[in-house]
């Protein structure tokens, strides 16, 4: 039963079955590895011989006590981390080696998959200091993508989201400042959660833009998100900017739903007919599901996300490396550290100057999502060969967060879903989008999406 995905459902049937153990899984995760056979995907990873060690340790103690795969609901589900997470004992990079340390202490929303009985594979590559939305600005490589190595697998989050697509993890932890969790996913076939800003502890969490950044989950359905979610949103008080959960929020839209679609003058494809002929299907596919379409201003969701990539929260990202890079800048790529470097232009003034600006475009905003329940985006207009990005880092990946970048600036939540596959067989994804604290009438309504569309799940064997 191995050889088809990993969904966590269908694990945990086996292993309370009695069809499956701990151990027969992770050998199994092992030789899928090495076949896989990337070593740009990983940063770090843990041994084998403590992989066995931890699944022999999870088999033992169910074998003593029946009712404990039942009490650990990821009981020996293997996933992996992005590398600017901490786990204790393992380095943190963010794909800088001059940067990284090792950690005393693992970050709370990864010990909480740990003490459901999770079985950590590894720690992924990503875009350095995650700055970037391709995949490509790492000195480890750029992780294969599953459909096409010519392609991006996605960033900054790349390892995370093709070890998912490649069915090496069930799920994995990426981070999400300005489409990281998300463009990934569509370019993997597999789903991006980025929660409401604060909802799941950052603490732990090497920062792009501290205000910003959140902890993004890739799984290869809604379902497998939702379980996830479930678990790591636990509220972490030592983090200062920590939010608790709402619990008057719906589970559902209901089984009729208003969603938002921008006119076809505010779309954006960047010459990809494809793309744009798949998201025509997209909405006809939500429609099917009982939603009623409504045309919305895309205006303020585009002003914002400009706001992000040409104003005074590129200083926020200065902040986080500002000690390396006065102290060491040639540890940074040319590129990354072109794009933080801007940091240095703004000034205080800029800043309120926008703050105010990004308060008018929030009151628009929830005028917009005064009508509808939830907005219906491409997640990217297109996809870019590796070759293209290396000739064209900048311009290429801000159009990538053409339908991204904006999302945490005005505080809503989002999930990205696969909705197809172009003639090339490169997939396509697109985005919901709500208000904060709407995730699981998100997730109900992905999974509704993705049941509908019958697709495959991460890359066809």
């Amino acid at each position: 039963m191995i050889e088809e995905p990993l969904q966590i459902g269908r694990l945990r049937t086996a292993f309370l079955s009695g069809k499956l153990s701990a151990s027969e899984l992770i050998e199994r995760v092992l030789t899928r590895i090495s076949n896989w056979d990337d070593s740009a995907l990983w940063i770090a990873r843990t041994s084998d011989a403590a992989l066995r060690q931890r699944a022999f340790e999870l088999d033992a103690a169910a074998a003593a006590d029946a009712g404990l795969i039942q009490r650990l609901p990821l009981f020996g589900i293997p996933f992996a981390v992005k590398d600017n997470i901490d786990v204790a004992g393992m380095p943190t990079t963010a794909a800088c080696p001059a940067f990284a340390y090792t950690p005393s202490e693992t970050a709370p929303v990864v010990q909480q998959l740990l003490s459901a009985g999770a079985v950590l594979v590894g720690k992924t590559n990503l875009d350095q200091f995650a700055a970037g939305l391709v995949g490509t600005r790492s000195p480890y490589g750029v992780p294969r993508n599953p459909f096409d190595a010519r392609y991006i697998p996605g960033g900054s989050s790349s390892g995370s989201a093709v070890a998912v697509a490649a069915g090496l993890v069930s799920f994995a932890f990426g981070t999400d400042t300005a489409g990281s969790g998300r463009v990934p996913a569509a370019f993997n076939n597999i789903v991006g959660l980025k929660p409401t800003r604060g909802l799941l502890s950052t603490r732990g969490v090497v920062p792009a833009c501290r205000s910003l950044d959140c902890v993004s989950v890739f799984a290869l359905t809604a379902h497998d998100a939702s379980v996830v979610l479930g678990i790591a949103a636990c509220f972490d008080p030592d983090d200062p900017l920590a939010r608790p959960a709402r619990s008057f929020e719906p589970a559902s839209f209901g089984s009729e739903f208003q969603f938002g679609v921008p006119p076809s003058s505010e779309l954006e494809f960047f010459g990809d007919g494809e793309a744009a002929s798949l998201f025509t299907s997209a909405v006809a596919k939500l429609k099917g599901i009982c939603g009623t379409g409504t045309e919305t201003a895309f205006g303020p969701f585009r002003d914002a996300g400009r706001l992000l990539y040409d104003g005074p929260w590129l200083a926020e990202r200065l902040h986080a490396t500002q000690t390396l890079l006065d102290h060491n800048p040639d540890a940074l790529l040319p590129v990354t550290r072109s794009i933080i470097e801007q940091g240095r232009h703004y000034t205080a003034l800029d800043a309120y100057r926008a703050q105010y600006e990004l308060g008018r475009l929030k009151c628009e905003a929830r005028l917009v999502f005064s009508s509808i329940d939830v907005m219906l985006l491409p997640t990217t207009g297109t996809i870019y060969e590796t070759a293209a990005i290396n000739a064209d880092p900048i311009r290429l990946n801000s159009n990538l967060g053409f339908y991204t970048s904006f999302v945490n600036l005005l505080d809503l939540t989002a999930i990205a879903v696969p909705a197809g596959f172009r003639g090339n067989g490169l997939p396509f994804g697109i985005s919901l989008i709500a208000p904060a604290f709407a995730e699981h009438a998100l997730l109900d309504l992905a999974s509704r999406f993705q049941n509908s569309s019958g697709l495959p799940l991460g890359r066809p064997s």
